[in-house]
């Protein structure tokens, strides 16, 4: 077992092992004084992993309510965001009780979400099945649904009791929505460490896997313990994803959190290189490789005018422009003030060579 801890506003543990979701209420019943459990999943995971989950926290004596969403990001909505408070409420469901996040990120964000605004507040634990989720969202206590006008819009920083992390469920997970997860992944080599990139260039087996969600999730504790409420240091962890989650609200999230990620850091060390940020020049061949290594696109079918407008809502912008995380070289970032004008014809220079 791998146990990295997370000393925030508040403190918690992340526990990566091997069948870990059939000990989920041993866990839980020393930290939750209630025994009621909001198990909270979507329509594909349900059938995977709720009987183990349920049944666990069944045997450490709690009750199980379940929800289920339908899958995709379409589902992280203020629409199941109430459904879910509608629920919790007419269960009856208290302030000692507890919310249980069972799947990918969209399924951790709006139950976080919606434990932070409960009561105005009640616990909740994170069992990421996903590799997107084990590494990026279910750490760090970032929650949100989406709005028309972009991704994560409406949300809380709120951290999980605890996150149990098995490894196991990643064999389920079909070849796309695994390298989804590697974008996360080879985010946190650009960005501050070349080893861990230097790893993602050897086949990957299961011992590497687990040893690869440690090294992530200890990269964003150390982050996050720094910068819990993303005023400074934690933007670093938004490299590719400015640009990124333009690219999934235009495409109505038709493309997924990791192939949108996979494009905006492509795009995003074009610009480090053709703006002088990285002298490397073979900075962008050296990303593009590394992406399509691990079954990742590279390229937009959306114009710089269309990108920079959902940009424009971004969470860390201004109202002028917004913090570009570009690279001088792999595994050391950049942190840039751009304005959106500049930022457009950025990203019309780097697509247009695409052409």
């Amino acid at each position: 077992m791998e146990k990295i801890h997370v000393s925030a506003s508040g403190s918690y543990d992340i526990l990566i092992e091997d069948g870990i979701l059939e000990k989920t209420g041993a866990y839980l019943k020393d930290i939750i004084k209630g025994r009621k459990a909001v198990l909270v999943t979507d329509d594909i995971v349900d059938g995977l992993y709720s009987g183990k989950v349920s049944k666990s926290l069944e045997e450490a004596g709690f009750q199980v309510l379940k929800f289920v969403i339908p899958n995709g990001e379409a589902s992280k909505n203020a629409g199941n965001f109430i459904k879910l408070l509608e629920y919790a409420a007419e269960n009856k469901v208290s302030r000692a009780d507890v919310m249980v996040a069972l799947g990918g990120g969209v399924v951790g964000d709006l139950t976080g979400f919606a434990a932070a605004s409960f009561l105005r507040g009640i616990a909740f634990v994170q069992l990421p099945t996903t590799l997107l989720a084990a590494v990026d969202s279910s750490v760090g206590g970032k929650t949100a649904i989406d709005l028309v006008a972009g991704k994560n819009l409406v949300g809380a920083f709120y951290q999980p009791k605890l996150v149990l992390c098995d490894i196991t469920t990643f064999n389920t997970l079909p070849e796309e929505i695994f390298a989804d997860g590697m974008a996360e992944v080879i985010k946190y080599g650009a960005i501050v460490d070349k080893e861990l990139w230097d790893w993602l260039k050897e086949p990957l087996g299961h011992d590497e896997i687990e040893k690869i969600v440690a090294r992530c999730v200890s990269i964003k504790r150390d982050v996050v313990e720094k910068d819990e409420f993303d005023t400074g240091l934690r933007q670093i962890l938004n490299f590719g994803h400015t640009i990124g989650h333009s690219i999934e609200t235009l495409s109505n999230y038709t493309i997924s959190h990791g192939k949108a990620v996979a494009i905006g850091m492509s795009l995003a060390s074009a610009i480090s290189v053709q703006n002088g940020f990285c002298k490397d020049a073979l900075l962008v061949d050296e990303m593009n490789g590394m992406l399509t290594r691990h079954k990742l696109p590279i390229n937009t079918e959306f114009d710089a005018v269309s990108l920079i407008e959902p940009i424009r809502s971004d969470k860390k912008g201004d109202g002028a422009g917004v913090n570009l995380i570009l690279l001088e070289k792999i595994g050391q970032y950049i942190i840039k003030k751009v304005s959106f004008d500049d930022i457009c014809d950025m990203l019309s220079k780097v697509i247009k060579e695409r052409v």
